[in-house]
């Protein structure tokens, strides 16, 4: 298996709301293998994103597991109107 990269570009609208979704998120990525890289800001050169998060997961297989998950689902709608959020998964 090849590692994947989870990449989340991420615009919050409303910072309390978007805690809960980060802090329910979290623990549900790591259940799949996932580990955070980078969290936070980053040194925009162009656009209007507020964040980026990087994520490490074995593989792509892991990464779709993980966002196809049941558990996924309720977790999911904690973001609705927190936060904009662009995510991709990248092969390594």
């Amino acid at each position: 298996m090849m590692p994947a990269f989870m990449i989340v570009q991420v615009t919050i609208s409303d910072d309390k709301a978007y805690a809960a979704y980060r802090d329910a998120v979290v623990p549900l990525i790591e259940k799949f293998g996932g580990k955070s890289l980078r969290n936070g800001k980053a040194e925009r050169l162009e656009g209007d994103a507020g964040g980026i998060a990087l994520f490490e997961f074995p593989s792509l297989e892991a990464i779709h597991s993980f966002w196809n998950s049941n558990e996924y689902v309720p977790i999911k709608e904690l973001r609705r109107g927190a936060a904009k959020l662009d995510i991709w998964a990248v092969p390594a």
